[in-house]
């Protein structure tokens, strides 16, 4: 039988804020273990939570970015279950008021279809610590309550994904909103951006949902696309073999690529919420609402459309361009200094993404400046150099760190564009090589690029290839026959 794949999301996005959501301990990643903890966070006895007024301000924004209804009115929830990186032995979440409902997000796949995915919710809430397990030769687990009480963003999805493609286009997206609404880092690595995945399959064209599985914690792309077609396939063949899918927990093995079972999965009655007494219900005024939307951003998908109609670029380059806002301000900076944006795009996509690549350093760590790579084209514009020596050039730049005009001139780059100069380099061509030119007379025509490599290589790659071509014309013999082109 075919089968359907249905998808769900919730992603937990840790918040940019200085301090917690409750307490003003410091959120700083990397510091030693229990150092940023201080009695409300620890779960003390008698301690009151205080929120962070900033955290709303961030739920706020992506609720507007997302085109989410911001409910005037929400509600605290204590949501009860222990484990040993909650000491207080309930979570402060929201349960059935969050503060966001009903937006969605529009991804694109790389078919070139925009498939838009609902948001059932989008709530506040706080971290849980870490459990960090002993190595071979320590049997002990220890407890880091450093990023208790960390804010977080949960964005739940409607289960509108259908394959992993979906799911992962659809987290780039969110994951790039985040970034240029500058409320979360999203660095996955880190785990400000984690993903938990609701999998469940049925019959090709039944509109009746499955039995559905969680893959918990999946904190890279490649990891949650892998484990939705595991989980697919695994899914098929207990049906396949006359059992039945059970609604549970799992767990992505990444060196086997399998999902283990954690624990039956847990219903909202099995957590007991219920309103907490400590915090108020939060009351959102219109007034600030309509503060934080004029604080709003050009957000990714107006950017790629708008780049797509300024700039005359293909929708893939500008969907890539516009997944970073780093990118996209590298690319504008340099298409705003040269005459052809989409020759920019090439060199950011191709030469620049390269390199950053091959050095794993992200675009705002780049070793050659926008305003540098602008004045590398405005060479080849100006045909000072030709784009294969531009090429060496930006080598140079990323190694040396020097302006492509001073490298140019160091080493004597400069292009090669008086014809009077080429004329005779292009008749020795023709002296150096009697069979070929005998051949392209008789009408082997074809031989005209090889006509035009040795001229190129003979002026070490320095001569203009259009002024070559040109010379070439007005100096090979007219062919005696009729032009096979062998």
């Amino acid at each position: 039988m075919e089968y359907e794949t249905v998808i769900g999301l919730e992603v937990h996005t840790q918040l940019k804020t200085k301090s917690k959501i409750f307490c003003g301990c410091s959120t700083t990643f990397g510091a030693p273990p229990n150092s940023h903890t201080c009695p409300v966070c620890l779960g003390m006895p008698g301690v009151l939570p205080v929120l962070n007024r900033e955290v709303v301000t961030c739920a706020i924004k992506l609720g507007l970015a997302t085109r989410c209804t911001v409910n005037r009115s929400s509600r605290w929830a204590r949501k009860n279950y222990f484990y040993p990186d909650l000491p207080k032995a309930y979570q402060i979440s929201q349960y059935e008021a969050p503060i966001c409902e009903h937006g969605y997000v529009e991804a694109d796949l790389e078919s070139g279809e925009t498939r838009r995915i609902g948001l059932t919710r989008i709530h506040m809430e706080e971290d849980a610590g870490k459990n960090v397990h002993g190595a071979a030769d320590d049997d002990h687990s220890y407890v880091d309550l450093n990023r208790a009480g960390v804010p977080l963003l949960e964005i739940v999805s409607e289960p509108d994904i259908r394959s992993s493609e979906e799911a992962t286009a659809y987290l780039k997206r969110l994951r790039s909103i985040v970034r240029y609404l500058g409320i979360s880092d999203g660095n996955m690595e880190e785990g400000s951006f984690r993903c938990d995945a609701n999998v469940s399959i049925r019959p090709m064209g039944s509109d009746t949902f499955g039995t559905r599985a969680e893959v918990k914690n999946l904190n890279s792309f490649r990891h949650v696309a892998h484990a939705i077609d595991y989980e697919a396939r695994r899914q098929a063949r207990l049906l396949a073999q006359g059992k039945e899918v059970v609604q549970e927990t799992r767990l992505w093995n990444t060196a086997e690529g399998k999902t283990y079972s954690m624990r039956s999965k847990e219903e909202a009655h099995d957590y007991r919420y219920f309103p907490d007494p400590d915090l108020v219900p939060l009351e959102i005024s219109e007034q600030w609402i309509e503060a934080v939307r004029a604080t709003l951003p050009e957000l990714p998908a107006d950017k790629e459309q708008r780049f797509v109609v300024e700039y005359g670029l293909p929708p893939q380059d500008a969907a890539t361009l516009v997944a970073s806002h780093h990118l996209a301000d590298y690319f504008e900076t340099v298409a705003g200094a040269v005459k052809e944006a989409k020759r920019a795009a090439n060199w950011v996509l191709g030469e620049l993404l390269a390199v950053l690549n091959k050095l794993g350093i992200s675009v705002e760590e780049s070793p050659v400046e926008a305003a540098a790579l602008a004045a590398l084209i405005r060479l080849i514009e100006e045909e000072t150099i030709s784009g294969k020596i531009a090429k060496s050039v930006f080598e140079k730049m990323v190694a040396t760190g020097k302006a492509p005009a001073a490298i140019v001139e160091e080493e004597g780059l400069v292009q090669v564009a008086d014809p009077e100069a080429l004329r005779p380099i292009i008749q020795q061509v023709f002296d150096d090589n009697p069979t070929q030119l005998a051949q392209y007379q008789a009408g082997k025509t074809k031989l005209m690029g090889f006509f035009v490599g040795q001229t190129m290589r003979a002026t070490g790659g320095k001569a203009n290839p259009a002024l070559v071509n040109k010379l070439l014309r007005e100096m090979l013999p007219e062919p005696t026959a009729p032009a096979d082109g062998g």
